[in-house]
């Protein structure tokens, strides 16, 4: 208490306005540092989810239609092999997309599960085998069930997060606020408030009259 007492009541006001601004400079970092997680996620959901989504789609449309070929009993096997062989290449153009995403060592063991039912499929061709063609397609089409729920848990995962940081952001926003009140008030302090100045009176020399 004896050491507080020594400093004037401006120089205590300053300490304290210092302490005040170092918080806001923190809490502003770590708000720009959560805006730029915000953004990354954002950008994960974008592309490597719902991106991916659509790759899933595109997969799932072609295995349906090698399936069906598969089992049309009215097509000639150069035609099935030919329809299937093009089909094969459109889902070999998309492998190399979806291996440029970011995948989770989950959704890795089923895309390789998957690259490996589409190999039987390109097995099977010259064998002229169409049921096991069939059911390959089938494999493949689960575990692209398997990857689309890995993808909404994910997206989901990623959007928690963002929201838990936009949050975070909202309430170091509500702080900095309370502290730039705090901080007009102790400038406001600073420009009003004057120390008392103790006035001391010089008497008059005496008259020599």
């Amino acid at each position: 208490m004896k050491d507080l007492k020594r400093y004037s009541n401006k120089t205590k006001a300053a300490f304290v306005l210092l302490l005040v601004m170092l918080v806001i400079v923190l809490s502003n970092f770590n708000t720009l540092r959560n805006s730029k997680k915000v953004n990354d996620n954002i950008n994960a959901i974008y592309k490597d989810r719902l991106v991916v989504a659509h790759y899933i789609f595109q997969y799932s449309k072609e295995l349906h239609f090698i399936k069906a070929e598969a089992e049309k009993l009215d097509l000639s096997d150069t035609i099935k092999k030919d329809q299937i062989i093009e089909t094969l290449n459109t889902i070999h153009d998309i492998d190399d997309l979806y291996a440029k995403t970011v995948l989770t060592n989950k959704e890795k063991e089923h895309f390789n599960a998957f690259l490996k039912s589409c190999k039987e499929i390109n097995n099977q061709i010259e064998n002229k085998n169409w049921g096991k063609i069939a059911v390959s397609s089938d494999q493949a089409l689960k575990t692209l069930e398997s990857l689309s729920k890995i993808q909404i848990q994910e997206g989901k995962t990623k959007l928690a997060s963002a929201n838990a940081m936009h949050n975070d952001n909202n309430s170091f926003g509500q702080l900095q606020i309370a502290l730039l009140i705090v901080l007009g008030g102790i400038t406001f302090y600073l420009l009003i408030v004057k120390k008392t100045k103790k006035t001391i009176k010089i008497p008059e020399s005496p008259s020599m009259n």
